[in-house]
This record gives C-alpha cells, sequence and structure tokens, in this order.
C-alpha cells in the first residue's frame, strides 16, 4: 500500500476514531499495524468479522472484554526462568480469565442460537486453563497483592501481625489517652523506622525511656518507642520478614505454574485482541451509522449516499458515487470550497475503509 496515499487520505484519523472503543494493549498494536489490504479474500473474510461484532453488538451488547495489559514483557522472563511480581502475575491472571469468559460466551451463543459467520472459530482456538486460572485468581486480587488464601503460613503470619499490631496501639494508648498524653508534642501514634512510636516534648524524653528514632527539624519532638512495645516492636518485624519472605515463596511457585503454558498465554493474548479490534469496528460502525460495503473484484463503485467519515455526521453531505461499470471516469467542478476534495477524499476513505475490513459510511447497498 502506498503510504503517501493514506497520509492525503488521512487514513490515520479513521484509525484514530476506533482508538477510544479499543481496550486492550493487543487490540491497539494490531490497530497500530491496520493497513488497507488488496487480498479479496482476506477483505470478505475481515468484512464478515465485522459484521459478526456488529450483530453481538445490537444482539447481546457486543463482546464482553475489559482492559488488558501486554504480558509480553512477562512472558519473555518467564522464558529465562524469572520469577514474576503480584502486578505482572495478576496481569497474566486477567488474560487467562477473560479467556474463560469469552469462550463461555461464545458457548452461551450456541444456547441462544445466534448464529455467526466466522469469529466463533477464534473463540476455540482460546486456550483455558481453569486449575491455573483458579489458582491464580484465587492467590491475587486484581491489583497484584498476594491474597490470605494464597498460602496456610501466609494467613497465619498475617493473622499475627494484625494481633501484634492491635496489642502495641493499645499499649501506645496509655500515654496518647492517659495523663501521659499532655507530654506529647501530638497525642498520636506514628511510625518510624518501621516501629510504632509516640512524639515526645524533648523535655519529657528521661520520663518515657525506650529508644528514640527520629526528632522533629526544630528539635522540640522527640519520636520515641517507650520500652513497654521494644519486644511487641520485635515481634511484628519479624513477623513482617516472614510475611515478605512467604510472598516471595507464592510469587515464585505461581511464576512455575505459568510458565509451562506462557505460549499459549501469549496465543490467547493475540486472539484477545483480535477480537477487540473486532469490538471496535462494530462500534464505531454504530456511532457512524455505516453499512456493510458489498464487495466486488470488477473495479466497480457504487456508493449511495456516501458521508466523508471524518465529518460530523450530522452536518456532512452525502452523495452518490458511481464509477466503473457505465463509465470509467468522473469530472469534478465548481468553485472553491465547493466540495471538490471532500468528493474525492469520501470515495479514497470509503474504499480504504473497506479494504481495512470497515463498514463505510453510506447507505445500504453501497458497493
Amino acid at each position: 500500500m502506498n503510504h503517501k496515499i493514506l497520509e492525503t487520505l488521512e487514513y490515520g484519523r479513521v484509525k484514530g476514531q476506533l482508538t477510544q472503543f479499543i481496550v486492550s494493549a493487543t487490540g491497539r498494536a494490531e490497530l497500530a499495524k491496520l493497513e488497507p489490504q488488496t487480498d479479496y479474500t482476506t477483505i470478505h473474510h475481515w468484512v464478515e468479522e465485522t459484521e459478526d461484532g456488529a450483530d453481538l453488538l445490537r444482539l447481546v451488547g457486543g463482546i464482553p472484554l475489559p482492559e488488558l495489559a501486554d504480558v509480553s514483557p512477562q512472558l519473555k522472563r518467564l522464558k529465562v526462568q524469572a520469577s514474576l511480581n503480584g502486578t505482572e502475575l495478576a496481569q497474566i491472571t486477567q488474560v487467562l480469565r477473560t479467556s474463560m469468559a469469552v469462550q463461555n460466551f461464545f458457548d452461551g451463543l450456541v444456547e441462544k442460537k445466534i448464529r455467526l459467520r466466522t469469529i466463533d472459530n477464534l473463540a476455540t482456538s482460546l486456550v483455558t486453563i481453569p486449575e491455573v486460572t483458579w489458582r491464580l485468581a484465587r492467590s491475587l486480587d486484581p491489583d497484584g497483592r498476594v491474597t490470605d488464601e494464597a498460602s496456610t503460613k501466609l494467613h497465619g503470619v498475617r493473622q499475627l501481625i494484625t494481633k501484634t499490631e492491635v496489642d502495641i496501639r493499645h499499649e501506645l494508648e496509655r500515654y496518647t489517652r492517659g495523663k501521659q498524653a499532655k507530654k506529647l508534642s501530638d497525642p498520636i501514634i506514628t511510625i518510624r523506622n518501621d516501629r510504632y512510636v509516640i512524639p515526645v516534648l524533648a523535655q519529657y524524653r528521661n520520663q518515657f525511656g525506650g529508644v528514640v528514632h527520629d526528632q522533629s527539624a526544630s528539635g522540640q519532638t522527640l519520636y520515641i518507642e517507650p520500652g513497654s512495645v521494644v519486644e511487641l516492636n520485635n515481634r511484628l518485624r519479624q513477623a513482617q520478614i516472614e510475611e515478605r519472605q512467604e510472598v516471595r515463596k507464592v510469587l515464585a511457585e505461581l511464576s512455575d505454574l505459568v510458565r509451562p503454558y506462557r505460549n499459549d498465554i501469549a496465543q490467547n493474548a493475540q486472539l484477545l485482541g483480535h477480537l477487540d479490534l473486532i469490538n471496535a469496528k462494530a462500534k464505531l460502525a454504530a456511532a457512524m451509522k455505516a453499512s456493510v460495503p458489498l464487495l466486488n473484484q470488477e473495479g466497480e463503485v457504487n456508493l449511495r449516499m456516501a458521508r466523508h467519515p471524518l465529518i460530523d455526521q450530522e452536518k456532512v453531505v452525502a452523495n452518490d458515487i458511481a464509477l466503473g461499470k457505465d463509465y470509467q471516469a468522473i469530472v469534478i467542478t465548481g468553485p472553491n470550497t465547493g466540495g471538490k476534495t471532500i468528493t474525492l477524499k469520501t470515495l479514497g476513505l470509503i474504499q480504504l475503509m473497506a479494504q481495512s475490513g470497515m463498514f463505510i459510511p453510506a447507505n445500504e447497498n453501497s458497493t
């Protein structure tokens, strides 16, 4: 494809209209590579995919796809035996969960007797791994935090952390709420160097004992860990170290769990991105009230009330354009700003849209 033509006709702006409907990283990557095709079979297949997408949008609200991150860097790291962090594993989990949801969605269409032309074949190519997906979903929150249910030890350590923090606060509240409160710069409990402390006025430092962890810029306030909570803070610190170690262990186990399926996950991500692009084409078609282009291989064009796709569809002037059957050329005349260039670009852009598998802004039965 001559890229000068694409630039002159502002094909990139048409693709930009699709961007607002894309939700996945792989969908955005496929859109970035999208170019008009010249092979009739490919174009016909793409148009049929968009017809399926439009039918699903009309009948059931479209293919259910959430936002999906690019997981290719994570899959490359798995290939070299690296362990992933929680966020990376959660993004892979989202791809696996979406794969199952989309496959179930297409299975449901069969029960509803909704017949499609081609894209149900894409769903059958999705690889679902229920046991792995369930383990990941149980072990990770959507933001990547390792849950208490990820391991029995982690659950126990976190319970100990919670109990110890309650005990520390209960002990320190004797200072913030009792007679000693007037010796504090603020009756609050805070943290310094990962230890719970209280802000003591400097002149009362010797009345509290314990460990000084910090002081204010003016030197008037000392952040003191009273002796009565030193052992509790030690216990908390040890539990927090054990928690971090167990989280690392869980993440390593989960990384090993998904490692054998990295190629399947990559394939799923690509398929979901393609479905995302089909969804986007269908949604753009609905937004601009576009119709299915009728394709032919005889070089014939017959556009009924064709509208420039980049002009407000409520204000654009529509034109009938016929070429290639009764005559091979059209001469367009008129004054400056009379619409000559717009008419030429309308024909060119609509042709490029059809060759990209998109619906066209023209009345039905346009060729």
